[in-house]
């Protein structure tokens, strides 16, 4: 019998394959164990109502969109998201409070023989306790993000009102496969017979995958790009947001708390699926949907999205982990106003991190750093292999101990960025 919180978190990391910490050996490539978990606590994935969101980037910033318009618009909001970054209830929120800690160490409680039994992996176990803890906690919708992939996903086992795919890029190829249409393949796996899908941006080659798969379900096909155009701009010194839809204007002057370029595009999506769910009789009003997108942070709680921690220095951190990410990330940075620029980045060692070095900027001073899980790439080894690259600076394993130095050398009129892992983020205290 487990008493404390700490007890349970213990039982699950130390009990449970997690791919956050071991990578793909944890991955299971099937939907066999999640289906028996949920069958050991009464089948939830069939009583709750759902929006299910893929995606290489962006679908947890969409997640957490749509359940920010969901809440403002009355509905009484379940979102299931990975990974969390301080604390493993981030994970499960409804109207954005975390699961309670009581309710973990109940369900570890109850279901520990069988956890012994079936050995699922830590991912499968949480999918379970997510969607039981919907069920009991009466949601009238749960937005849930996929984790890896999507047809073979944990999560994969709900028929949900509406999917939502976000975009495709290079991120576990080892896993999803190496080619973009194989990987596209894997996220169009989520869409369902007569369940609309929309997918929130259109890129060359890729369409056919979901306009086939669509066809295949019968499934309604939407392509947000074709409708919604979203254009940021800046209006005494502040960053608006425009919309609009055939060109008519939606909204004007949106204070948007997500920062990103690259939020444009998740937006697009979020605002169809919107339209498509508001005329399959949920009751999402303009205004619901204005205040939904410009409290998104407030509400949902949503961190290390382009997030802003200093003005002087302008300190920015940002979860984008792989090419496509970075990519965005590295146009935003050179979008800003700076003297010098200072680079805090730590990376997994399961990943192709030559594809992001050669994009990282070579003027920056960096700052190699480690997050404190078992995948983190050697900083040491990180440094020596970026020289190959142009980019010159210091091993520093501790994250905060760089952010430290690099403020240390700054001036106000510098920039720090804190990224290449979600578990370098993580770890910036008092995020």
């Amino acid at each position: 019998m487990l008493n404390t919180y700490a007890e349970a978190l213990e039982f699950l990391y130390e009990k449970l394959p997690m791919f956050q910490r071991i990578g793909s050996i944890a991955y299971k490539a099937d939907l066999n164990n999640t289906l028996r978990l949920c069958e050991a606590v009464g089948n939830p994935q069939s009583k709750f109502k759902s929006i299910h969101v893929a995606g290489t980037n962006g679908k947890g910033s969409s997640s957490h969109m749509l359940a920010s318009i969901f809440q403002s618009a009355g509905y009484k909001t379940g979102l299931y998201t990975s990974p969390h970054l301080k604390d493993f209830t981030e994970r499960i929120r409804i109207n954005g409070i975390p699961v309670s800690q009581h309710y973990i160490i109940d369900f570890v409680n109850r279901m520990e023989n069988v956890l012994e039994n079936i050995k699922p992996s830590f991912f499968e176990t949480t999918v379970a306790m997510a969607f039981e803890y919907f069920v009991l906690e009466k949601v009238d919708i749960a937005i849930i993000e996929v984790g890896l992939g999507g047809r073979l996903d944990s999560t994969n086992v709900i028929t949900p009102e509406l999917s939502l795919i976000t975009n495709i890029g290079w991120d576990h190829k080892d896993i999803l496969g190496d080619t973009l249409e194989k990987i596209a393949f894997e996220k169009a796996g989520i869409i369902k017979e007569n369940v609309p899908v929309v997918v929130s941006e259109r890129q060359t080659g890729i369409d056919v995958v979901f306009i086939n798969k669509a066809e295949i379900e019968n499934a309604s096909l939407y392509f947000a790009a074709d409708d919604y155009h979203v254009e940021r701009y800046d209006e005494d010194g502040e960053a608006l947001v425009r919309i609009s839809e055939s060109n008519s204007v939606l909204f004007d002057g949106l204070k948007l708390p997500l920062q990103g370029f690259y939020q444009q595009k998740n937006v697009a999506g979020v605002l169809k699926a919107i339209d498509i769910l508001q005329t399959r009789g949920w009751s999402i009003p303009h205004e619901s949907v204005g205040h939904g997108l410009t409290n998104v942070v407030s509400q949902t709680k949503l961190k290390g999205r382009w997030q802003k921690l200093s003005d002087k220095p302008l300190i920015i951190c940002d979860t984008g982990h792989n090419e496509n990410g970075i990519k965005e990330i590295i146009m935003q940075i050179h979008a800003q106003q700076y003297d010098r620029l200072f680079m805090i980045i730590g990376m997994v060692k399961d990943k192709d991190i030559s594809s992001i070095l050669k994009l990282l900027p070579q003027e920056a001073e960096y700052y190699f750093c480690e997050a404190k899980i078992p995948r983190s790439l050697d900083a040491a080894i990180l440094k020596d292999q970026a020289a190959s690259y142009g980019l010159t600076g210091i091993d520093v394993k501790n994250v905060n101990e760089a952010i430290t130095m690099a403020k240390e050398r700054a001036s106000a009129n510098d920039m720090i960025f804190i990224g290449g892992s979600t578990f370098v983020v993580a770890e910036i205290e008092n995020l």
